[in-house]
């Protein structure tokens, strides 16, 4: 899709009213896709993504309602959590791929932490929030595309993995987090959340006391509708509220090295 495609797709909001009515929108397509589920729509949370989002913004996505904001790159996270002190019940989420030297910035800030995906993280995460005094919600991120561009563990490797974590005192699992393939092909698409979904299904019946399994983090401006069809509790939209990005998707959702 074209930056000019998107930007007719995605009008930026620029006011609390353009605000209220993004999110009004995107709400109203989650209950229609929990209807034809046959859900309750009080049981997906919207995230909003606020990624490239100045603090003025910010501030007008707050007076909107907003209350927790994900973020892609951590250290922007934690420079707009030290610009907004006045905004002391905004949340913040990390969703995308952190490496270990930056733990300590999650540590002091995050409410959420939606991909964890290896064990040397879970460690760094441990220490540092036992440091800090704190807890931390997170999700285990699962590359169910079978993309090696993508981050998130092999499916097969998802059970052992889970089993680790129960020995983590300050890390909080409650479910899973993916991003499906970037595909026109729907059952494709579908065929991502889907097996996030199953795993979760057939992962809950063994995890470790301490070990939630029960959200299903997946859908994005493109594709939440979808998402909320396939079992999604939480989606994770910025450009349908925020608006268009002039940077690619590829710059927030990094390759593998």
């Amino acid at each position: 899709m074209t930056t000019s495609t998107q930007e007719n797709r995605y009008p930026t909001a620029l006011t609390v009213e353009d605000f209220k009515s993004n999110l009004a929108s995107v709400r109203q397509k989650i209950a229609a896709a929990c209807h034809r589920a046959g859900r309750d729509a009080n049981t997906v949370r919207l995230l909003p993504v606020s990624k490239t989002v100045d603090k003025a913004r910010i501030q007008l996505a707050y007076e909107a309602g907003c209350r927790f904001l994900g973020e892609n790159k951590v250290q922007e996270a934690f420079d707009k959590w030290q610009s907004l002190p006045e905004l002391a019940d905004l949340q913040w989420s990390v969703i995308g791929h952190l490496q270990t030297n930056k733990a300590k910035f999650v540590a002091k800030f995050a409410a959420e932490f939606q991909a964890l995906d290896s064990l040397r993280l879970a460690q760094a995460l441990e220490r540092r929030l036992q440091a800090e005094g704190r807890s931390l919600n997170v999700f285990v991120q699962v590359n169910t595309s079978g993309e090696a561009s993508k981050y998130g563990l092999p499916p097969e490797e998802t059970a052992s993995f889970i089993q680790s974590l129960a020995n983590f005192d300050c890390l909080k699992v409650k479910g899973f987090m993916t991003l499906a393939c970037l595909s026109d092909n729907e059952q494709r698409v579908r065929g991502c959340f889907r097996l996030l979904r199953d795993l979760r299904d057939r992962l809950q019946q063994d995890a470790p006391a301490n070990v939630q399994l029960h959200e299903l983090s997946m859908g994005m401006s493109g594709d939440y509708e979808m998402a909320v069809e396939e079992g999604a509790t939480v989606v994770r939209v910025g450009q349908a509220i925020f608006g268009a990005r002039a940077l690619p998707d590829s710059y927030y959702w990094p390759t593998q090295p």
